[in-house]
């Protein structure tokens, strides 16, 4: 047994154990879903294979226009009034200018299906793509739907866990040397990252597409290895002292093994980001090296790096932080710039993914917290729009070149087949071999459930 005098120089003190505590917890945030259980939810999986292996989930953060993109209405009502009573959160009646769209649609593929010329490429692979145009969700305002969004609670009564946690506590990780759930670029809200009740050791591991992949995974250059080793000596005494006092906390548990066992991620994750052996003709289809795409192309590659890591849940947040980049109340013309960072590198992936038979077995989702509405606010810009927007998927089991659903005619409301947003989730799981049903967790005698509301998977689109 280790001397603990010759640890603790100055002897043992609460305030050491304190410090170790602490940081124990911040780091078991960040890796312990290296190590989720694989038995969990047993009762979930269902019979047959599934279709899916990985989720590549893009969330385009701010509320994406699905008028501008991908649910073409023309301008036969530009100029006139609209109704907008009881929108937002104003419930006063009022009455709102429709906005003229100034893109112009094509048809692409042999389906035909018309798309924004703000998503030339992402037309070049529409033949792989299922459309979603009538989904919908509850909030109007940012943090709430995008909570909605992840969450499928329309609510934050309690610390409900992100969908990515969900799949990360069902199904654990396929690769002993890399977490299950994945984060790449900055979310709109901490709570698409969360592991919530579920705990932290199934919340999302943050990577980066360059550089060091973790913050911090790696110890300091000037460090020594005789440092390392009695630095190591340490941690493993006071994970023995940790473990022995807080042996029924599992999920502290949880996180200090998460933490020991972090070593076999620093093997292994920087060889994931070095993308110097990639030819030049694939890093040109994620646009890298190119001004406009280069950073958002960096991720995407980064993903499909992952799911060939056999990762299960990668999420890449895009032009996040406060309300979210995509927010374009002032002037539609705000998305072109987003639209052509990431329309290359999307297209670009699927092809890539395509090419190396890894599309049947991936399932790459493009969302948004909702749309935005035909009407301006005296501006060039359009407002959020809950009621009506445009989510779409490919591979994993998906048809390509079919449109589900539709919105009225000014493109403000689902009409056809509406989808709440526990449908998109419920389809998700699905395709990767979950029924939605049986999503439960047992948190002081009560039930929660990840999916509430809603009627189910989109089968129309599933082949």
């Amino acid at each position: 047994m280790t001397n603990s005098q010759s640890i603790y120089p100055c002897g043992r003190t609460a305030r050491r154990r304190f410090l170790f505590q602490t940081a124990g917890g911040f780091l078991g945030a960040a890796l312990g879903s290296l190590w989720a259980d694989e038995n969990r939810l047993a009762e979930a999986r269902l019979p047959d294979p599934p279709r899916a292996k990985s989720v590549i989930y893009l969330f385009m953060c701010g509320g994406v226009s699905h008028i501008d993109t991908f649910d073409p209405k023309g301008n036969k009502y530009a100029g006139t009034m609209m109704d907008a009573v009881g929108f937002g959160d104003n419930l006063a009646p009022m009455k709102r200018p429709v906005i003229p769209c100034l893109r112009t649609f094509k048809p692409y593929g042999q389906s035909g299906i018309p798309v924004s010329d703000w998503f030339p490429n992402v037309g070049g692979v529409i033949d792989d793509i299922a459309v979603v145009r009538s989904m919908f969700c509850h909030q109007t305002n940012h943090f709430p739907a995008v909570l909605e969004h992840s969450t499928g609670k329309p609510l934050r009564q309690f610390e409900h866990p992100t969908l990515g946690s969900w799949v990360n506590y069902a199904l654990g990780t396929a690769n002993k040397n890399l977490p299950a759930f994945v984060n790449i670029g900055r979310p709109s809200s901490p709570v698409q990252l969360t592991g919530g009740y579920l705990g932290a050791s199934y919340s999302a591991t943050p990577f980066q597409s360059s550089g060091n992949p973790i913050p911090d995974l790696l110890p300091p250059q000037a460090s020594t290895t005789g440092e390392r080793d009695r630095q190591m000596q340490v941690l493993s005494e006071l994970n023995r002292q940790f473990r022995d006092d807080y042996a029924a906390e599992t999920e502290i548990a949880a996180r200090v093994k998460s933490y020991e066992l972090a070593a076999n991620m620093m093997l292994k994750a920087p060889a994931i980001v070095d993308t110097a052996n990639e030819p030049e003709h694939v890093t040109e289809l994620y646009g890298i090296g190119e001004k406009d795409t280069d950073a958002f192309g960096k991720q995407l590659l980064l993903a499909r790096r992952l799911v060939e890591n056999d990762v299960r849940f990668i999420q890449i947040c895009h032009a996040g932080g406060g309300n979210g980049a995509w927010d374009a109340h002032d002037d539609m013309k705000l998305h072109e710039p987003l639209c052509r960072a990431v329309d290359k590198p999307i297209a670009g992936l699927l092809r890539d993914l395509k090419q190396r038979g890894l599309l049947d077995s991936t399932l790459v989702v493009f969302t948004t917290e909702f749309g935005r509405t035909p009407w301006s606010q005296n501006t060039t810009g359009r407002d959020h729009n809950a009621m009506g927007f445009t989510s779409w998927l490919a591979g994993g089991g998906v048809k390509g070149g079919v449109i589900e659903g539709a919105t009225d005619e000014f493109g403000f409301k689902a009409v056809e087949s509406p989808h709440y947003i526990s449908d998109l989730q419920s389809t998700i799981l699905r395709q990767i071999g979950l029924n939605y049903k049986k999503m439960d967790f047992i948190l002081n005698g009560r039930p929660f459930h990840l999916v509430e509301e809603g009627t189910g998977p989109i089968m129309n689109i599933l082949s």
